[in-house]
């Protein structure tokens, strides 16, 4: 009856599908693909919206873009007036549904970039946000240490302040010719000026001119025998070498323009931009991503979302061509026209001139940006191969070792307790090698009193596999405990003689240094010779220390509750259900402690137990505010313990 009832549904949405495909209109404008549940999954542009959306449900599809086409349940569309609006308005709605099959930047276009601010006493700063705020900005840059070693430069060259609040006297800085002390001395607003338009000749590429400059005031200091600004002089010259070195001229103008390639395989796409700032190319940035679209429309998609909210733009920009393309009647290639429709476009948006080199060393540029992101491209899938091939091999040899054949599943256990205080245990789960996070698990000792390490793995093991079988869970090909015989022994007496199952279990022994130094296999436990140089060793290493690191941040967890609850505990007239009251309520120690003795009332909390709440946990600051830090929600997300 279900598969029926799929049945019809599955013909209701293609009839559904097939009325609203008729009524697509012969115009541009951007369409959004839903699923199952409403949720857009994909935002596309078209030209021509009607052939466009069409082209989804017709025909045959490679691999990647049928999975999108299977989760297809229904779409809308919204006409636009140009293409130019479509380009926009696409790159709006996926910022704003941020679809799973869109090409997705998130902070890819966050680059540094040198700014001199607009104030009286202007500084130079490295910032990433780029704003309309009348300071002047240079870049990007490629990274952050590159434009902090740029701003190094340009600060032993201009002593601009460095302050960002004027301070009550002269700082280091002053002392060190590196500022001319506004916060002590008047400062010529005409001095200012010079330093800023030197700085902006800087770095428009004019540090050749300033070079030339510094090397003139070096002579005229030498020949007057003021030695020491001669070497001063000579020093800063040597600077703006070992800044500019890495700087290799690609072109013979002096044109700032960022150059973009692209390649794709297996369902990924690589796009690579060269940085040209004054005809130098000073780095390049690499993007990798999945696409599921067409090819050419995701990786424009890629460069709108990178552009729109970066008003620091080149003077120029050079993409490739779309490849093959057919020739129209009029003997011109439909290449071209689609080339001018999305340089227009660009240019009509970004206000900045947008090219399809065809020839000569601008195509060439265009071909060495494509040429580096297949490269990498290519890199990426021989690093996940080879790195397949190493962990399915360990895999295997590890089963070999044993003498238990092929090992899939690996399920490692390790405790942790401060003398045996919050004690708690956790499981990791590896499967081919990898870990699998979604299967990891934790555990609050509930039976064991003290620290005794060898009956809190009983209880854990016990725990595990009973729900294992009880919910007919996959079995491990092999358990691994943290420890040595004694925790073995305790893992293979639960599974054998309790349970009735009889699945290998490995030790992890460390060595004085806590490092992973033998596995233990076997009943009585014996060594298995494997090399530590091995890729079988490393392997084992990794599961140590990821149950390890999983097991610690859980007891850390607990511990940081345990202090909290023990913090409110202390305190008369609150019980465990006021607490959890407060805690729900405030979130936390610290928003408790900054509360006022209004905000108590919605709880039923009077003004004298408010009174004495705050009075006891501002009282002493230290232990509570270690607790509260202790208590923060870490990142990412975990298992419930079990």
């Amino acid at each position: 009856m279900a598969d029926g009832r799929n049945g019809e549904d599955r013909e209701h949405i293609a009839e559904a599908i097939r009325r609203k495909l008729a009524l697509l209109p012969d115009k541009p404008g951007c369409y959004l693909m839903k699923n199952r549940e409403g949720t857009i999954i994909y935002v596309g542009k078209a030209k021509v919206l009607k052939n466009r959306v069409r082209s989804y449900f017709t025909g045959s599809h490679d691999g990647k873009t049928q999975r999108l086409v299977a989760e297809i349940c229904d779409f809308e569309y919204i006409v636009t007036a140009s293409n130019m609006e479509a380009l926009i308005l696409e790159c709006n709605l996926i910022k704003k549904h941020y679809p799973r099959y869109n090409v997705l930047l998130k902070d890819d276009k966050s680059f540094p970039y040198i700014k001199i601010t607009h104030e009286k006493h202007p500084r130079l700063e490295v910032t990433r946000k780029v704003v309309k705020d009348k300071g002047k900005y240079f870049g990007p840059y490629p990274n952050a240490f590159a434009a902090q070693q740029t701003k190094k430069l340009l600060d032993r060259l201009y002593p601009l302040r460095k302050c960002r609040t004027l301070p009550d006297k002269v700082c280091l800085y002053y002392h060190l010719g590196q500022c001319v002390a506004p916060c002590e001395f008047e400062v010529d607003p005409g001095e200012y000026e010079r330093m800023v338009q030197e700085i902006t000749r800087f770095l428009n590429g004019g540090h050749e001119a300033i070079k030339e400059e510094l090397t003139r005031k070096m002579h005229a200091a030498a020949e007057e025998l003021n030695f020491e600004r001669a070497k001063e002089l000579r020093d800063q010259i040597a600077s703006i070498d070992a800044v500019m070195e890495k700087q290799t001229i690609t072109m013979t103008d002096a044109v700032d323009r960022d150059v973009f390639g692209y390649a794709v395989d297996k369902g990924w796409m690589c796009v690579q931009i060269l940085y040209m700032r004054a005809g130098k190319m000073i780095e390049r940035h690499v993007s990798q991503f999945p696409y599921y679209g067409d090819e050419y429309d995701d990786f424009i998609t890629f460069v709108t979302q990178y552009y729109s909210d970066n008003p620091a733009l080149p003077k120029e920009i050079f993409l490739p061509s779309p490849d093959q393309r057919e020739r129209d009647q009029s003997g011109e290639s439909a290449a071209a026209e689609s080339n001018r429709e999305i340089a227009d476009s660009l240019e009509s948006w970004l206000r900045v001139k947008v090219h399809h080199p065809q020839r000569g060393k601008k195509k060439q540029l265009v071909t060495m940006a494509c040429d580096n992101a297949r490269v990498a491209l290519e890199e990426k899938f021989r690093l996940i191969e080879r790195d397949e091939e190493r962990t399915v091999g360990a895999v295997r040899s590890l089963g070999e070792w044993i003498g238990t054949g092929t090992i899939r599943r690996i399920e490692a256990f390790d405790n942790s307790n401060i003398q045996g205080t919050d004690p708690v245990s956790a499981m990791v789960v590896f499967v081919d090698g990898k870990p699998d996070r979604k299967e990891y698990r934790k555990y609050k000792i509930r039976t064991v009193q003290g620290p005794d390490d060898y009956e809190t793995m009983r209880e854990v093991i016990r725990r595990r596999y009973e729900r294992v079988l009880k919910e007919q869970l996959p079995l491990p090909d092999l358990i691994i405990v943290d420890g040595g015989r004694g925790q073995m022994s305790a893992a293979i007496d639960v599974l054998e003689n309790e349970l009735g199952l009889f699945i290998p279990v490995g030790g992890l022994a460390k060595d004085v240094k806590h490092k992973t130094a033998q596995l233990l296999i076997g009943d009585p436990p014996q060594v298995v010779p494997i090399p530590r140089d091995s890729q079988e060793f490393y392997l084992l290493q990794r599961i140590q220390e990821e149950v390890h690191r999983f097991a610690v941040t859980f007891h850390r967890e607990r511990r940081a509750k345990s202090m909290v609850a023990s913090t409110l505990d202390s305190i008369p007239g609150i019980g465990e259900k006021r607490r959890k009251l407060l805690l729900k309520h405030f979130g936390s120690l610290k928003k408790i402690r900054e509360a006022s003795v209004d905000d108590f009332r919605p709880l039923g909390i009077g003004e004298k137990l408010a009174r004495d709440i705050l009075a006891a946990l501002n009282g002493d600051g230290g232990e509570t505010g270690a607790a509260d830090s202790a208590a923060a929600p870490s990142g990412g997300a975990v298992q419930p313990a079990e």
